[in-house]
């Protein structure tokens, strides 16, 4: 008989702390005003109840931001954001989830439950919490 596999959800590895913003705060407002840094995410709130989120990763203020020489004391993150973005959900496999991220290119995603961001997980929140468990 084969033993069953515990499995892993989403929620059990993500972090529950994200920095949600409105996409009309500039980029320099947007980076003093993070709570949570270490990330590298911002999600932008939707506008209204028909609106989907948007997400400006650290990497995306970088290429079209820091590389063109723009200024983020210009700029809104509206204009830097990826919009809509792939979500997660809390009770999902992480095994799936990396398919997921692998599959599309993703890196980190939000966590959604009932339309509303619970959380945001990594890759790098997969691995060390998924492999090491409580060690980390």
């Amino acid at each position: 008989m084969k033993k069953q596999k515990n499995i892993i959800r989403v929620r059990d590895v993500m972090k529950p702390d994200v920095d949600i913003m409105d996409g009309m705060r500039t980029i320099t407002e947007a980076m003093k005003a993070m709570k949570y840094p270490d990330t590298r995410t911002i999600i932008v709130d939707k506008r209204h109840e028909d609106d989907e989120y948007g997400v400006v990763m650290f990497r995306d203020l970088a290429k079209r931001v820091l590389a063109r020489d723009l200024s983020p004391n210009r700029m809104n993150i509206y204009e830097v954001m990826s919009k809509p973005v792939l979500s997660v959900s809390p009770d999902m496999d992480i095994r799936y989830c990396t398919r997921l991220f692998d599959r599309f290119g993703l890196s980190r995603a939000p966590v959604l439950e009932n339309q509303k961001i619970i959380g945001l997980v990594s890759y790098t929140d997969i691995v060390l919490k998924g492999l090491l468990g409580d060690t980390y």
